[in-house]
């Protein structure tokens, strides 16, 4: 469990029936909630172990627009919109500040794809800027490697994510949703055709609608409804140092090292390179759909037999309603992060910016990031199954779109005018013979 993980209240009943049941506390499943209730909807929100616990606590914390595919762009707008007044919205504390953000060029190469990026989402007219090497200087005070340039988004920001979802998960518990925290859904019941209730470990609960909001547990969960869900888990690690006067601001990252300078003074640090994958019976499964982002990223990913690799050969797969699922044997899953590539990003942070020589390591942590094929999210209804929609596959960058995405989802939950199109978004793209076009994931 990440330190400083701020806990949320349980509710002690399970509601005999609800309007929707939202399957899972990461920050889509809270803000799905959240939006739901202030629409006077009721809702009952399930979490297999602790509200924030997993993906949602332990990412990097970056809130930004810079670098992201344009399917996104509208989307990620709405988002920076939601963060700038969500403290006031909720009467909490997400940590949520705007501090820019800095992707630092090793090589005219970068200067080339950023130049690039920019083009392509020239019609949303951001204040993102390539910077010379000496305007990239003045970003990187103390450093001893002159950059070739970088590209810079003031308007970009931060929050905590070990405060962010359990203070919008409080805020949705005043307003009336139901939180039953270690308490697994097992599986969805239909009938006529349509959504009809769900059965958690605790028993059966009546609803209409059902939103899947589980991350990387969410490809499982809907195999074991005959539903195929191409979807990967990357591990992400971070580490994060003792209050520290290093002169970096903000969020930036470039050859080798990534930071993020917390509330508290101290940073969040990592690479953005070398992410392990475990090869799981998934791996295979969707080896097809996933070969063209394989191709792109075969430099950032690191292929493996780990942990992870027997966990998932041995993992059940089909289950019923009154079988325990691996839900219930996983409550929170806290895997070990890749000691060398921590080691690697320290070993950066010392030769580059010399003011982390002194910087005690207070806690490392690992993280699994949801992946899909094209990197962009599904956040959609299932015409297969009515009444049952999925907020899943973020690919590493969800957690700044979370607030917006939330909002989308309840929008669709409630057949309102949803806020962006939500087309890019369906889950029927897999399958429908739409060309699957990849946005790398370590850009």
């Amino acid at each position: 469990m990440v330190q400083n993980l701020q806990p949320v209240l349980s509710d002690t009943e399970q509601p005999a029936a609800v309007d929707v049941v939202v399957i899972g506390g990461g920050i889509m499943g809270v803000c799905t909630a959240w939006n739901l209730v202030r629409a006077g909807v009721s809702v009952l929100l399930c979490e297999k172990g602790v509200i924030g616990g997993e993906q949602s606590s332990r990412n990097w914390g970056w809130v930004r627009k810079m670098g992201r595919d344009h399917r996104e762009m509208p989307l990620m707008l709405r988002a920076m919109e939601i963060w700038a007044g969500l403290n006031d919205a909720i009467d909490g504390e997400t940590g949520f500040r705007v501090t820019g953000i800095t992707y630092f060029a090793g090589g005219a190469s970068d200067i080339e794809k950023y130049r690039g990026w920019l083009a392509r989402i020239s019609e949303f007219d951001l204040d993102t800027r390539v910077l010379s090497s000496e305007e990239a200087a003045h970003h990187a005070p103390g450093a001893t490697r002159r950059f070739y340039g970088a590209l810079h988004t003031p308007s970009d920001g931060m929050a905590e994510p070990t405060l962010a979802t359990s203070a919008i998960a409080s805020a949705a518990r005043r307003a009336g949703c139901v939180i039953l925290q270690h308490c697994a859904v097992r599986t969805v019941e239909m009938q006529g055709g349509r959504v009809a209730g769900v059965v958690t470990e605790r028993g059966r609960v009546a609803c209409r609608r059902v939103v899947l909001a589980a991350g990387g547990w969410s490809s499982l969960f809907l195999g074991n409804l005959g539903l195929r869900f191409p979807q990967l888990k990357i591990l992400s690690q971070v580490m994060r140092s003792a209050p520290i006067e290093a002169g970096l601001a903000g969020c930036g990252s470039g050859p080798g090292f990534g930071f993020r300078k917390r509330l508290d003074g101290g940073y969040n640090m990592s690479m953005r390179t070398g992410y392990p994958v475990d090869v799981v019976p998934d791996s295979f499964r969707f080896f097809k759909d996933f070969r063209p982002s394989l191709f792109s990223e075969h430099s950032s990913l690191k292929l493996r037999l780990g942990k992870r690799s027997l966990e998932e050969f041995v993992m059940r797969r089909r289950w019923r309603g009154d079988q325990v699922t691996p839900f219930e044997k996983y409550r929170v899953y806290d895997p070990a992060p890749g000691r060398h590539v921590l080691e690697g990003a320290r070993k950066s942070f010392d030769a580059i910016f010399p003011a982390f020589r002194d910087a005690r390591i207070v806690e490392s942590w690992g993280g699994l990031l949801d992946a899909t094929p094209d990197a962009i999210p599904v956040i959609s209804g299932i015409d297969s199954h009515p009444g049952l929609f999925v907020s899943a596959g973020y690919s590493g960058h969800g957690f700044g779109l979370g607030p917006a995405a939330g909002q989308l989802m309840a929008e669709l939950v409630q057949g309102a005018k949803p806020c962006v199109d939500p087309s890019p978004f369906r889950f029927g793209r897999f399958s429908d013979g739409t060309k699957i076009q990849y946005w790398p994931i370590g850009f």
